[in-house]
């Protein structure tokens, strides 16, 4: 299976709690950003930038925890930055284990091999490990020599120890869609659970046309999404009809609500208009019909995953339903 069990379960009681609470706004995933610290600057990487004054600080383990309960979302990725940096992180973990939430730790696998044995393994546990290309690409991307190796040794080591290992790929104007199949090929001989792509988005602060325009997603996602049979990609294959133009959704932009040391970032993951001190000040305060319409300029060519699978979760049809049972059982 893509997915455990565990998830969908906990997934369907919260949106049929949401439903019944007659809730219209809430979120399904928790983007917790407990530091920016990060041991690379990426090229394509806007958090480092926006950030850059505010690097040396960090949201306390009991901040982190309250953030946790303030949204309610059954699933909390742990981003950053590189969170294996965080002073509190295998506490902050086994905490949200304790909730029973489903996490995922975000990291570009540099540090992993080390600090696995601080985590112990539990379904409800996912490394997410990033790789953007085949070893040379890759570590030209991030800037560092070896650093795909690093990684992928680091994902061995996980998995020997029982870990559930996922992998995350941003695709570039520059990426080379046979890179990509070749990464993924790749990344299956390495036992890896799943695979997520998207395509990356336009940050104000990063230079140079390493961004995609919506003409030219649709152009490699169409290749991409043939390969669904071929690797664990866990990519919601919704989510890639509409990279392949074949659906049409609006931005959920408060489905993946961001929580950082500034505090709760608006309107979303990706833009920054102000932070808020509270979840419930994001959710009153943000003018959520102005982002969903798509009229601010800098969501013209946005088209990731945070915004909008999200949105294939809420609108999913019966006919949705049973192809996404159906593909989550099938996973080569």
């Amino acid at each position: 299976m893509r997915f455990p069990v565990s998830l969908y379960s906990s997934m369907t009681r919260y949106l049929l709690s949401m439903r019944l609470r007659g809730i219209e706004r809430y979120p399904l995933v928790l983007m917790l950003e407990p530091t920016h610290r990060c041991n690379l600057t990426c090229a394509g990487c806007g958090r480092i930038r926006e950030y850059q004054s505010t690097l040396n600080k960090e949201m306390s383990l009991q901040e982190c925890i309250h953030s946790v309960d303030e949204a309610g979302a059954p699933v909390v990725t742990i981003t950053g930055g590189e969170p294996l940096l965080y002073t509190h992180a295998p506490a902050l973990v086994e905490a949200l284990l304790k909730r029973r939430k489903h996490i995922y730790f975000c990291t570009n696998g540099l540090l992993l091999e080390e600090s696995v044995h601080k985590f112990r393994p539990d379904p409800r546990f996912t490394w997410n490990v990033h790789f953007d290309g085949t070893p040379v690409v890759h570590d030209q991307i991030i800037g560092k020599p070896g650093g795909f190796q690093k990684a992928a040794a680091g994902m061995r080591a996980a998995k020997a120890l029982g870990f559930r290992v996922s992998t995350n790929t941003t695709v570039y104007r520059e990426t080379e869609v046979s890179d990509l199949e070749s990464l993924f090929v790749q990344l299956t001989d390495l036992g890896v659970d799943g695979i997520l792509v998207a395509p990356g988005f336009s940050y104000e602060d990063v230079t140079g046309e390493v961004f995609l325009t919506k003409k030219e997603i649709l152009e490699k996602f169409r290749h991409i999404r043939t390969w669904q049979d071929r690797f664990p990609m866990i990519s919601n294959p919704i989510y890639l009809d509409f990279l392949c133009g074949d659906r049409h959704f609006l931005c959920t932009p408060w489905g993946n609500p961001t929580r950082n040391p500034q505090g709760w970032k608006s309107p979303c993951y990706l833009i920054t208009d102000t932070h808020y001190p509270t979840y419930a000040q994001l959710m009153k305060d943000t003018n959520w019909d102005y982002y969903v319409s798509g009229r601010d300029p800098r969501c013209e060519q946005c088209m990731v995953h945070c915004g909008y699978e999200p949105t294939v979760v809420r609108q999913m049809n019966g006919s949705d339903v049973l192809r996404m049972i159906r593909w989550n059982l099938r996973v080569r």
